[in-house]
């Protein structure tokens, strides 16, 4: 299924007529982006009230604020999906982007035990594909493969830390898995993400990646999560397990953050024990007609949603626009795509579909990093678009 196929299946929550669904898209006629509401199929601009993203999430109840936002209709929602892959849009037209723009881009790393035990194999295997299954099995043997009920920072776990550095089995990864620190990096920049139905970019020196299906807080800059989104972590895992501190070069890349289809702020219908017990559902359809489904529950985190927060934003550390929070994933393929023993990896034209019953589906198409639409419009272009349309003094 092509991107422009997916642009005519509802991307919407299952009970989207009773969510606070807030978006962003590009409009031509203004030369820059407008915060937008979902309502009854229809995309209604509010940033005459709200100018930024950012503003809104910044307000005391953002689901209230949005429904209560007054704004100019730009169509229907069907049509904005259908103008919004690149191969058929129309730029006199208004088309999707990424919901967030002034938040900070942050994730959390090595949330969930099977991926814990990935990146410890990745960081064994040097980044080298062919070596992973031999690791692989020497890794599940040491440290086993059950390790979801362990507490991070417990004292159970400083037990376990101490005999596996005994056997010469203690990993950064495993620090940051199970010790009381979480990991918590920057994805990308501010305004960086590629939203649904936009291109996803693989840097193309990359042999060994894999999409990471996530649950994205919205938290505001006093600390409040104020509502949650799908996103895809995409990862070169050659690159990352060369050396962790390639992580830059594995996660921020040309496209290689995807966030949407839209925020969806927490409500009566909705809050954060609705995103703990979600489960995040994954599905690659390649040209080759290669299929690969998975899913990720977030029920089965090693960190609560919350404290991860509280490890990013806290007395220490401050972000005056708020920030989005990638929760992590437990799904690592590890499934051959080719050769035996190589697993999988992305080839381009992939589609990969992100989805969830409460946040409904992010779609995008995997290409080269120097092949997706270049981000050229920043913080500095947005500041000067909004002061030109006279929108500067409005908003939070």
């Amino acid at each position: 299924m092509t991107l422009q196929q997916n642009a005519t299946t509802s991307v919407l929550p299952l009970d989207a007529s009773r969510a606070a669904l807030a978006g962003r898209v590009w409009r031509p006629d203004q030369g820059g982006p407008a915060v937008v509401a979902v309502r009854d199929g229809a995309v209604v601009d509010i940033s005459r009230q709200f100018a930024t993203m950012r503003d809104l999430c910044e307000t005391a109840d953002p689901a209230a604020a949005l429904r209560a936002a007054a704004g100019q209709t730009l169509g229907s929602l069907d049509a904005l999906l259908a103008n919004t892959p690149i191969e058929t849009r129309d730029p006199t037209r208004p088309w999707l982007l990424a919901p967030n723009d002034l938040q900070a881009i942050k994730a959390a790393g090595v949330t969930f035990a099977i991926s814990m035990l990935e990146r410890v194999i990745e960081e064994r295997a040097r980044g080298d594909l062919n070596a992973a299954a031999a690791i692989r099995a020497e890794v599940t043997n040491l440290v086993g493969d059950d390790l979801a009920r362990l507490k991070p920072g417990s004292a159970e776990a400083e037990r376990l830390k101490q005999v596996l550095i005994e056997q010469g089995a203690w990993s950064q990864y495993l620090e940051v898995g199970i010790g009381p620190d979480a990991e918590i990096f920057t994805k990308a920049q501010p305004m960086a993400a590629v939203g649904c139905l936009q291109d996803a970019g693989v840097h193309p020196k990359s042999a060994w990646n894999n999409p990471e299906p996530e649950v994205v807080l919205i938290v505001a800059s006093d600390g409040r999560i104020v509502g949650a989104t799908l996103g895809n972590d995409v990862n070169l895992r050659d690159v990352e397990g060369r050396s962790a501190l390639l992580l830059g070069k594995a996660k921020d890349n040309n496209a290689s953050c995807a966030i949407g289809p839209f925020l969806r702020f927490f409500d009566t219908d909705f809050s954060l024990d609705d995103v703990r017990s979600t489960t995040v559902a994954l599905r690659v359809e390649g040209e080759d007609g290669f299929v690969m489904e998975g899913s990720s529950s977030i029920a089965m985190i090693s960190r609560d949603p919350a404290d991860l927060v509280a490890q990013m934003l806290n007395a220490h550390h401050r972000y005056p626009d708020g920030a989005v929070l990638f929760l992590g994933t437990m799904f690592a393929p590890v499934d051959d795509r080719g050769a035996p023993g190589q697993g999988f990896t992305h080839k381009t034209g992939d589609i990969v579909t992100i989805s969830a019953p409460s946040l409904g589906r992010l779609v995008n198409r995997i290409r080269p990093t120097d092949e997706c639409e270049s981000w050229s419009f920043g913080v500095g272009a947005l500041m000067r678009n909004l002061a030109e349309r006279g929108l500067l003094s409005r908003g939070g």
